[in-house]
């Protein structure tokens, strides 16, 4: 394993907001590279208000979002605004091999922070920018968050709910983390092709790309004619051995049999229903299917005999395929998570050891840079300034002028 991090030496200028862009920033960051966060003076990014609003956690005297995506950052505030701030934005521009934005193209457009704006005064750079609705269309101007982007608009929000139930929020970032990565992997390839030609180059994602993406599969049914599923009604599934069951102590079990033909004799004989593989409704794939009420109805009324951890333990004797249906705070301590480094320490010097979420790309030759605090809002407004060029007077007169706090 390198003993100096991969990205070490990169210059990142992160002018975007809440979750995607600056998690594919953290994570050109967990690589080493030297990350600017350019927020608004005496407020900083909104995204630090973010566990504030229901329903988020609370947790008193941590502010876990902001932690956990803007690790290892410098933080330079910044009114981009200002007309004295716009030589800062062209040294960052100078300074920067990546740029990275989320704001709306008509709000990117007023500060002059498009890419024909900043390309010509660095042709290394590369401009990454992740964008709710995409680029073109008449919704492009519109602001999007995952939970509206991502899974409302992409038919996500309407297939995971029970028959008859009303749409439910999903976890806040639950389709911005996904978005980061696919923004890091398009930086990464810019950086490749910048390699190959010496140019830099325009990277762009979107939350309703990444959505259809993920819906790919039933929606790519939609598209050559096929019907899209309907929300299920787990009584009545359309195959009960994809599906999930209660346990006598109210926990919930998925089953997912992927080569029926040879794990239901296993799963009947685990469960204490040999007999049930003599019945000809559940002999084969069409007649599972077709009696699939029925066989959910059995199952119902089966896991209800027995708490998870027992039929955990039966299960596993068996070499069945499930899931639990895990807490939070079962993750929390999964020693599954543990063992693989998902969850890793923040070194932030407190007495009791602090986790985080790792980004999931990992290189066996290329180790990561450890989670650092993320920075106060403009903790390092002078050194950056100074890496930039500046002196003394030259940062005294843009306080002076309120470019920057």
């Amino acid at each position: 394993m390198a003993d100096t991090p991969l990205l070490e030496g990169l210059h990142v200028v992160d002018l975007a907001s809440f979750i995607a862009g600056p998690a594919a920033a953290t994570v050109l960051g967990d690589f080493g590279a030297d990350v600017v966060k350019v927020e608004p003076p005496h407020v900083g990014d909104s995204y630090r208000a973010l566990s504030r609003f229901p329903p988020n956690p609370r947790v008193e005297g941590v502010n876990y979002p902001w932690q956990m995506d803007n690790r290892n950052k410098r933080s330079i505030a910044l009114d981009l605004k200002s007309p004295e701030a716009r030589p800062v934005v062209e040294r960052l521009a100078e300074w920067a091999d990546v740029l990275v934005t989320n704001f709306p193209p008509r709000t990117r457009a007023g500060l002059r922070l498009e890419y024909d704006d900043l390309a010509p005064l660095n042709r290394r750079l590369i401009y990454a920018d992740v964008t709710g609705f995409g680029e073109e269309g008449p919704e492009a101007h519109l602001p999007g968050f995952d939970v509206t982007a991502f899974w409302a608009r992409t038919g996500l929000m309407d297939v995971t709910r029970g028959r008859g139930a009303p749409p439910v929020m999903n976890a806040f970032g639950s389709g911005d983390h996904p978005t980061a990565i696919t923004l890091f992997a398009g930086i990464m390839t810019a950086l490749y092709r910048r390699e190959r030609t010496g140019e830099g180059a325009r990277v762009t994602a979107s939350l309703i790309a990444e959505g259809a993406w993920s819906a790919s599969m039933w929606l790519q049914a939609v598209l050559v004619g096929g019907k899209g599923p309907r929300p299920s009604d787990r009584t009545d599934p359309p195959n009960a051995l994809a599906n999930v069951y209660r346990t006598a102590d109210d926990r919930w079990l998925l089953l997912a049999f992927a080569n029926e033909d040879k794990q239901v004799p296993l799963f009947l004989r685990a469960i204490g229903r040999p007999e049930a593989a003599r019945n000809p409704h559940y002999a084969d794939t069409p007649s599972r299917r077709l009696h699939a009420a029925e066989i959910a109805a059995l199952l119902d009324r089966t896991f209800a005999t027995r708490t998870l951890a027992e039929w955990r333990e039966l299960l596993d004797a068996a070499g069945l395929t499930y899931g639990v249906v895990q807490t939070f705070e079962e993750c929390a301590r999964d020693p599954q998570l543990l063992a693989n480094r998902v969850l890793v320490p923040i070194e932030d010097g407190a007495t009791e050891q602090h986790l985080t979420i790792d980004s999931p790309v990992r290189l066996d030759q290329e180790r990561k840079v450890s989670p650092r605090p993320a920075p106060d809002l403009g903790e390092h407004t002078d050194s950056v300034l100074r890496d930039l060029g500046y002196d003394d007077a030259g940062i005294a007169g843009l306080r002076r002028a309120a470019a920057v706090d």
